[in-house]
């Protein structure tokens, strides 16, 4: 039976226990092929409209009870601004687009966010090392994991990025997950799994350019999570000079203490004229910029303040990479442009350790999440 045509009849209550079992024996997909309703067989989970998001297992998928989702910041500040900050406006925005698509994809940003939950069953066949009871964060995207949500969100005021949820995920042959910490709280935790790409391909990045004999100079744009997080990492490295640079004043305020950034700045990120000249006075341009803002129009201001032959990591779901890489042909500039895609080997165990021995990172992030209430 085709899988958009079972769907349907499940809905319906038409389909039987022994052909769920047949369709849930069939052989499966380790990138979640299988799972795609729309358009059925055309492609992977992530770029796909809709999913089943069943919670019966194929052999080599695992099923986590939802304890929270956290939304990526690009998507919940686009819904929000869609609605005017009202918040039941973007509670029910989010529940329609879990309950159409069977993921939690923003159909503007095309992003999602991850979730934590505990381990309710492994099929025989996963590959994943987890157990049932394992408290875990999941290391892939929304926009691509087959999610279910029971309870309406009835806890969650829609004002903030994390989400008090209640429901099923499922996680396939080839998805990543981590255990909790147990010396980190898990909103804590979740916070900064969520990020914990963006230090790991800023170490990468710095210890490239450290490799052809220089130390580099690296900008962040943007301090929040992902941006304190990179500043803490590029130091790590060995990075040489290090440009924070920050919206307003206040932010400016909080970073400058931490000792994270040597020269913290206030600077539009989309203005070209106005951060290459506040990143060059800080001692850029940057060998290496970053940018981590949630909003559009980054692209290539962040190419002005980059160096001739140096590096930008684009760590944002605002980004158009359409016109970053546009933008650097029209302005004759040679940069190595990277997308950070949300994984690099080791990422959650490098963001968690900076975290631990950090005391400024950790002050942040746990203001942040004061903050949220």
């Amino acid at each position: 039976m085709a899988p958009l045509a079972r769907a349907h009849r499940k809905k319906c209550g038409c389909v039987s226990d022994i052909e769920e079992i047949l369709v849930r024996t069939t052989p499966s997909s380790p990138v979640g092929l299988h799972r795609v309703l729309e358009p059925a067989g055309a492609s992977l989970p992530q770029a796909a409209r809709v999913l089943d998001a069943g919670p019966e297992l194929w052999p080599d998928e695992v099923r986590i009870d939802v304890e929270t989702l956290n939304l990526d910041a690009a998507s919940f500040r686009q819904l929000t601004e869609k609605h005017g900050g009202d918040g039941e406006a973007v509670r029910a925005e989010v529940l329609a687009i879990v309950g159409e698509r069977g993921k939690m994809q923003n159909p503007v940003t095309g992003s999602g966010g991850m979730l934590v939950g505990t381990v309710a069953e492994v099929g025989p066949e996963s590959p994943l090392g987890l157990a049932v009871g394992d408290r875990v964060a999941t290391l892939v995207s929304l926009s691509l994991t087959p999610l279910v949500v029971t309870d309406g969100l009835e806890r969650w005021d829609g004002r903030s990025e994390r989400v008090p949820a209640a429901g099923t995920a499922v996680l396939f042959g080839r998805s990543i997950a981590a255990r909790l910490p147990e010396d980190l709280s898990p909103e804590l935790a979740l916070m900064v799994m969520d990020v914990c790409g963006a230090p790991a391909l800023v170490a990468r990045v710095v210890a490239e350019h450290l490799a052809r004999g220089s130390a580099p100079t690296v900008a962040v744009l943007g301090a929040g999570k992902s941006g304190s997080l990179s500043l803490a990492a590029a130091r790590d490295a060995g990075a040489g000079r290090r440009i924070g640079v920050v919206p307003t004043q206040a932010e400016a305020e909080l970073l400058r203490p931490t000792g994270l950034a040597d020269e913290v700045v206030v600077a539009d990120a989309r203005s070209p004229l106005g951060l290459s000249e506040a990143v060059a006075a800080a001692g850029g341009p940057a060998d290496v910029t970053v940018v981590c803002v949630d909003v559009p129009g980054c692209e290539q201001p962040a190419v002005l303040a980059t160096a001739q032959g140096g590096t930008i990591i684009y760590f944002s779901m605002a980004t158009s990479f359409a016109a970053a890489a546009l933008g650097a042909e029209g302005l004759a500039a040679d940069v190595r442009m990277l997308v950070g895609n949300g994984y690099v080997p080791g990422h959650a165990d490098l963001a968690v350790d900076i975290v631990r021995r950090d005391p400024a990172v950790r002050g942040l992030f746990e203001s942040r999440l004061a903050a949220e209430g």
